[in-house]
């Protein structure tokens, strides 16, 4: 990371007895200069710097000298991130563990659709129709909801964590024409026994908007079992089908990013899998502080 600063400093009369508020304003008495110090390589501020001033409170002491401070810091550059896997892989527990610690914008297809769906929108209605069918939901209805939240002034700003999209070549072309390209492409693998299993002891709580499962996290309380519900696309016929679009289409975008495509094995824990995942987000990160200082240098 690049770092400069630079010092402003006022020279005044080194003997104290004729120090007074009016020596100190004496454009005479006052000499000022000014002295750069780098602590890089080079010493010239950058457009991504973002500059930070300290003053100094005190009067200057007898053989002192006001000051002021000017340091800057280059900006990291955000992440952008994808993450994929078939339906109950674990993309939401993981989405909301990477959120946390590296403060993405988590963007979720699923959910922008279902939220269309609930508000009986017409692409909402759309979107249904292909979803009962365990088919996946055509470009022009999803495309432009996901291009609208990646073109947010928090994603830009933040970074951005891609949930479930793209899930065809014809997707990811259309996010690459966009000019979307993520840094890293994660997939989660899990066999797929296991995942009907996660989809169908699936439950949603109405009030809170959290997820439980009848056997892996069941609601804490009686009054929350009685009230949560199965999702209308968590069953075992509907999942199924669901995999199928997905094992057909997989391939195909894994194809659009097979350079920068990270595995994880997503049988395990929710902190095992974690750990697969930031650990190569770390690594991610230490490769983008190394290209910073390569330019800054």
């Amino acid at each position: 990371m690049a770092s400069c600063s630079s010092l402003n400093f006022t020279a005044i009369s080194s003997n104290p007895q004729k120090l007074s508020s009016s020596a100190i304003s004496s454009p005479i008495v006052q000499r000022p200069f000014t002295s750069h110090l780098s602590f890089s390589k080079s010493s010239s501020l950058h457009s991504d710097q973002i500059p930070i001033r300290t003053h100094c409170g005190k009067l200057p002491q007898p053989n002192g000298a006001g000051f002021v401070v000017l340091g800057c810091a280059r900006k990291k550059e955000p992440l952008r991130i994808m993450i994929s896997g078939a339906p109950a892989s674990g993309k939401g527990t993981q989405c909301e563990l990477i959120t946390q610690k590296y403060g993405l914008v988590h963007i979720a297809a699923g959910d922008l659709l279902r939220a269309e769906i609930a508000a009986g929108s017409e692409n909402g209605k759309q979107a249904k129709e292909y979803m009962d069918k365990g088919k996946l939901v055509p470009n022009e209805i999803v495309v432009t909801m996901v291009k609208e939240q990646l073109n947010g002034p928090d994603s830009r700003e933040k970074g951005w964590l891609l949930d479930g999209y793209p899930q065809s070549s014809s997707q990811a072309i259309a996010l690459k024409e966009f000019s979307f390209q993520p840094d890293l492409f994660i997939l989660l693998e899990v066999p797929e026994e296991i995942l009907v299993e996660r989809v169908v002891g699936r439950r949603l709580d109405p009030i809170t908007g959290k997820i439980y499962h009848l056997k892996y996290s069941p609601p804490e309380t009686e009054e929350i079992a009685s009230r949560v519900t199965q999702r209308f696309d968590d069953t075992e016929e509907k999942v199924k089908l669901c995999l199928q679009t997905h094992h057909q289409n997989v391939e195909a975008v894994l194809s659009m990013y097979e350079d920068i495509t990270v595995k994880v094995n997503g049988s395990g824990s929710k902190q095992d899998v974690f750990a697969q995942i930031d650990g190569a987000l770390t690594q991610l990160l230490e490769q983008k502080q190394e290209k910073l200082g390569t330019v800054a240098a």
